[in-house]
């Protein structure tokens, strides 16, 4: 099993060693570690990790909450495979038939962001343009996704949303009047540093689309 766990330290020498130590203990893998941000004296890191079989999320945490200093901001499944490059991937496909770009992002970029799904979505009516095969086919009965209503993603600025059942990233596309919406609905909310990911993601898609 391949998971992510986003976890915030204090920031001093030895204090990545003793949480690898201890994800060691529990039978852990650890294939990558990104470092999201590093201020006010912390650090969080998302860990990308692989054990052989089952773990429970909940023993992770409580292992890693009992260090001092520690803080387990989320522990979720991935797909994300450290060590490959999805981002260039992506840009082929999109170079190779860029009258499908967006269709091609919203299938890829789940895996370049750790999320479920993604859609492109139309503000005007509310309705998914494009969607990757997790994503929900329509919005739900309340005319949004886990109450974010559409109006609410149709954002001037790239932003994160939602507390409920999912946790949403809405990027405007450059050029048109459509946003790119990403969710999950296990870990945490999505970073700034996803967000800006996904940012630049879309935005090179969007000149490759216009320029091939």
């Amino acid at each position: 099993m391949m998971l992510r766990l986003r976890v915030s330290f204090p920031d001093r020498p030895g204090a990545l060693g003793q949480a690898a130590r201890v994800l060691g203990t529990l039978g852990a893998d650890i294939h990558q570690v990104t470092v999201l941000e590093r201020e006010a004296g912390r650090v969080v890191d998302d860990f990308t990790v692989f054990w052989p079989g089952t773990v429970d999320a909940d023993t992770v945490r409580d292992r890693l909450s009992g260090m001092p200093g520690i803080r387990v901001e989320g522990v979720w499944p991935t797909k994300e495979a450290p060590g490959t490059a999805p981002d260039y991937d992506l840009m082929k496909h999109v170079a190779t038939d860029p009258g499908r770009a967006l269709a091609t992002l919203v299938d890829a970029v789940p895996d370049l962001v750790s999320a479920e799904w993604a859609m492109i979505l139309s503000p005007q009516d509310g309705e998914p343009v494009h969607r990757s095969w997790q994503a929900p086919l329509a919005l739900d009965e309340t005319g949004g996704l886990g109450g974010v209503k559409a109006a609410d993603l149709a954002t001037l600025r790239p932003a994160v949303l939602g507390t409920g059942r999912y946790r949403l990233m809405s990027v405007p596309v450059p050029g048109t009047s459509l946003h790119l919406v990403m969710a999950r609905s296990d870990g945490p909310p999505f970073h700034r540093a996803e967000l800006e990911r996904a940012v630049r993601i879309v935005e090179v898609v969007s000149i490759m689309s216009r320029d091939t």
